[in-house]
């Protein structure tokens, strides 16, 4: 009788056991599935930041053909290289209209610029024929971007009267670059209508997030030039260009530099300097040695222009 009794509970306690197994699985079963790794999610939504970037004498208008995008415009003139486009490849490009194509993006209805960068007004007639100006201009057509940032500073003056007043002296900037929020580093390509010739598009290799328009000097400027000649030509040619009367002039430099510059059809009498002569030779000598270290950066490296003139982002009027 023990016998029976002892092989009862062993069948009990084995009957016990199983039917917790069986809970145990169907409430596993019951259980929603586990998620995806957050570590894929955050993989899907990774967007990187890419900057393109323009050295010379540029502006930046909203296209009056699309309000999507925006046109960099810049003076193709005797005193400058042919225009460089720079990825991990590049290309010469002649004077035409080209367009900037990027893969997915953010961009933004109203895009945030450094204060930095000076602000002009110009007229839809005006714009239209500096667009229209074949073999004097190049056009880059590229996306709206989220914001225009600063890529290289100096300080100047700049106004509508010659010379500018000293009250608008500040480091404007005369390099920008538009920042994209991209999906992915390829997918980048350049096409173009060139005023003269043909253009084949160009696939632009992505690496390092930065692609550049470059406008070089034709020479480098003189290290004794003691009146920023190249810069005062360059801006020129972007106003004349763009039929603005705007002008720019350079603190440090003697006030002679006023009769000699392309940007006064009439010189005017030089205006007085309050720093003393050996303030102004010191100027002059820092200056000097500032334009020879320059020099020796653009033998190594060609998007070292020499161009010390404010960029512009313009607001078309009627």
């Amino acid at each position: 009788m023990p016998t029976s009794l002892y092989s009862t509970s062993k069948l009990l306690a084995l009957a016990g056991a199983a039917l917790t197994t069986l809970c145990l699985v169907a409430c596993q079963q019951s259980q929603p599935p586990n998620p995806a790794p957050a570590a894929a999610e955050s993989k899907a939504a990774t967007t990187e930041k890419v900057f393109v970037e323009f050295r010379g004498p540029w502006a930046f208008v909203p296209d009056p053909k699309d309000a999507n995008s925006v046109l960099a415009i810049a003076p193709k003139a005797k005193t400058h290289r042919d225009l460089y486009v720079q990825a991990s490849n590049g290309s010469t490009l002649t004077s035409g209209v080209y367009e900037l194509s990027l893969p997915a993006h953010s961009g933004s209805a109203a895009a945030t610029a450094d204060p930095s960068i000076a602000q002009a007004k110009i007229d839809a007639q005006s714009l239209q024929r500096a667009l229209d100006n074949k073999s004097a201009r190049y056009v880059i057509r590229l996306p709206k971007p989220e914001e225009y940032v600063v890529a290289g500073r100096f300080r100047s003056r700049l106004g509508a009267t010659y010379p500018p007043d000293p009250s608008t002296e500040k480091a404007y900037a005369t390099a920008v670059s538009l920042r994209y929020n991209v999906s992915t580093l390829t997918g980048f390509s350049l096409a173009g209508v060139p005023d003269s010739a043909t253009f084949n598009p160009l696939l632009l290799q992505v690496e390092t997030p930065t692609i550049k328009f470059v406008i070089a000097p034709a020479q480098y400027d003189d290290p004794d030039d003691k009146c920023d000649t190249h810069s005062r030509e360059s801006f020129h040619a972007l106003t004349t260009l763009l039929g603005l009367a705007l002008y720019v002039d350079f603190p440090d430099n003697p006030d002679a530099c006023h009769k000699s510059d392309p940007q006064n059809a009439h010189p005017a009498k030089a205006e007085a300097n309050w720093r003393s002569p050996f303030a102004q030779t010191a100027a002059i000598d820092i200056r000097s040695f500032e334009k020879r270290l320059l020099a020796a950066v653009y033998f190594f490296d060609h998007a070292g222009a020499d161009c010390e003139s404010p960029n512009l982002i313009l607001s078309p009027t009627p």
